[in-house]
């Protein structure tokens, strides 16, 4: 299944608008740097995606495959100095088209699951979701978790992001809505102080709201809730392509492209 159902209307207004976002944080193991890919193992890499997940891969007006996902693939073949192809499927074949060989690595948003995991290795996370709390700008600054207990905090009903608020702040008064959509339209009316949910759709809808509100506080990781974040999935047992895409990026983080490239598709920075 796929991570995340990304808002495609937000997702598409990214690419125009001002840079406010931070470097990506260190996800990838800085070992992996020891691991220097076999070239002669790894000749080319054919990558598969899909075309409908902006702005990490997608087609622009001309028909031609754009994105976070794509410019990744991209600069992992430059590093690993190896040919590169890029091809798209349909989402409901994207997986059974890696099984089937049609390609060496899918970039885009499998889930690692344990029953994904049976078919697949996934390389290391070149990406983290986390959870934000979104206040209006005034009360940015002045923002502090512990004086929560007096603000009823907007969450998407059944979300986990409303069973961590349960599991770690369960003195913190909940305001139910349909969709995180609702949820911050209501913070920017004024109905509710706080919002909290996943921060990269959180940060679409801000790159649309700048005059309005901001992120507030920490960033929080739990994978166990929030999942573990995007990785590049592998048939499983095909060592060479993987410690190949996991030297590169440790490389590319360290050469700072990583960084650039996240700064290019996500003006509004979400860590």
């Amino acid at each position: 299944m796929r991570l995340h159902a990304l808002i495609v209307a937000l997702a598409l207004a990214v690419t125009s608008a001002p840079a406010f976002a931070q470097a990506l944080p260190y996800h990838a193991d800085p070992s992996a740097r020891e691991i220097l890919p076999v070239t002669a193992a790894v000749p080319a890499i054919r990558f598969l995606t899909t075309a409908d997940f902006p702005p990490f891969n997608f087609r622009d007006a001309d028909g031609e495959m754009i994105g976070f996902n794509v410019d990744l693939a991209k600069a992992i073949c430059q590093e690993v100095n190896v040919a590169c192809t890029i091809q798209a499927w349909p989402w409901e074949q994207a997986a059974n088209a890696l099984s089937d060989n049609q390609g060496d690595a899918l970039i885009a948003g499998l889930a690692m699951s344990d029953a994904n995991g049976e078919l697949f290795d996934f390389s290391a996370t070149y990406m983290a979701l986390p959870g934000r709390f979104v206040t209006r700008l005034a009360d940015v600054g002045a923002f502090e978790v512990d004086a929560l207990a007096a603000k009823p905090v907007a969450v998407r009903r059944g979300s986990a992001h409303e069973a961590f608020m349960q599991r770690y702040l369960p003195s913190v008064s909940l305001e139910e809505f349909d969709t995180e959509l609702a949820g911050l339209a209501a913070l920017k009316a004024g109905e509710v102080d706080v919002f909290f949910g996943d921060a990269l759709r959180a940060s679409f809808w801000l790159n649309e709201n700048l005059d309005c509100c901001g992120f507030a506080g920490d960033a929080y990781f739990r994978p166990a809730l929030f999942g573990e974040g995007l990785s590049i999935a592998v048939p499983a047992g095909h060592d060479a392509i993987r410690h190949a895409i996991d030297w590169a990026l440790v490389r590319l983080k360290d050469n700072g492209v990583l960084d650039e490239l996240y700064l290019r598709w996500f003006p509004v920075g979400f860590y």
